[in-house]
């Protein structure tokens, strides 16, 4: 029994790591995208290409149609609109991938608040680990920053914490369907807003100019942060308590740090080394804990 347990749990984790390395790598994309769209415009092709699928062959789901324009609109417009908003232009890849790791403190306090979930201090420990490690990447990043571009990526990380628990309470058995019909409820506020702040001439003529880089960019945001990316996550939030499931977000600013050393050249100095493996041990700490007699 001990064995099975392990065996699920392990290949819960797997998929949880690479939906994280999707979407820690993925902000080195969104720099290459942002290069030719605007921030507004990039989210609302995004979402458009997550929503094609509903249209051949994804049924919608048997949830409210409350709740999926919810989701929509805090993963669309509230946590990819506004970080991508601040990626351009008022904070670095690097911090933003850092910040927008509130989500697991604000995730679990909503959760703590709605379902009553409790934290033992073995998960105080791991948290308190990987807030070391977070802080240490803080106070070190020498990326450009401003305070509209922190307020914009904190407040994109609540709206992700608030789609994390808008998920878990949908009752959703299809996440794959969830992700991509929510998607119809982000597209129209994203271009809407993209038309009005940017233009209709300067998105027109940004989509006449991107290249295969830049358009390939969209596609992966599309299909791979997304569908597979959300899909993923809503499934496991569905299974776990989000005290369990939330805290592996933590690795994806390790993960953003690879991705530039590997793609943008960028040196790997001792406290980048040394907050990793704070967030890794926390990580750690968290998943290895001895299991309650009911299994929770």
């Amino acid at each position: 029994m001990t064995s099975k347990l392990d065996v699920i749990s392990m290949r819960h984790f797997l998929l949880a790591l690479a939906v994280v390395s999707i979407w820690g790598t993925n902000f080195v994309v969104v720099k290459v995208a942002l290069v030719h769209l605007p921030p507004l415009l990039l989210a609302a092709l995004r979402f458009s290409l997550a929503f094609m699928p509903a249209t051949l062959f994804v049924p919608r789901p048997a949830v409210s149609i409350g709740n999926l324009a919810l989701y929509g609109l805090l993963i669309g417009v509230g946590q990819i609109g506004l970080l991508y908003v601040a990626m351009n232009g008022y904070i670095s890849p690097g911090i933003a991938s850092l910040v927008v790791q509130m989500q697991v403190f604000f995730t679990i306090a909503l959760s703590m608040r709605m379902n009553g979930e409790r934290l033992r201090t073995i998960q105080w420990l791991a948290l308190l680990l990987s807030g070391v490690g977070l802080a240490i990447v803080f106070f070190h990043t020498d990326g450009m920053v401003t305070g509209f571009g922190l307020f914009l990526v904190l407040t994109a990380a609540l709206a992700w914490a608030g789609a994390n628990m808008t998920a878990q309470k949908s009752g959703a058995t299809n996440m794959f369907s969830y992700v991509v019909w929510s998607s119809a409820f982000a597209i129209p506020p994203l271009f809407a807003l993209s038309f009005v702040i940017d233009g209709w001439d300067t998105d027109l003529a940004a989509m006449r100019h991107a290249g295969t880089a830049t358009w390939f960019a969209v596609i992966w945001q599309a299909w791979g942060n997304s569908l597979f990316g959300f899909a993923v996550w809503g499934w496991l939030l569905a299974r776990h308590p989000a005290a369990t499931v939330v805290p592996i977000a933590l690795l994806i600013p390790v993960f953003g740090i690879g991705a530039s050393i590997l793609w943008l050249g960028e040196s790997f100095p001792t406290w980048e080394f040394v907050a990793a493996a704070l967030i890794v041990a926390g990580l750690a700490v968290n998943l290895l804990r001895t299991p309650p007699a009911n299994g929770v």
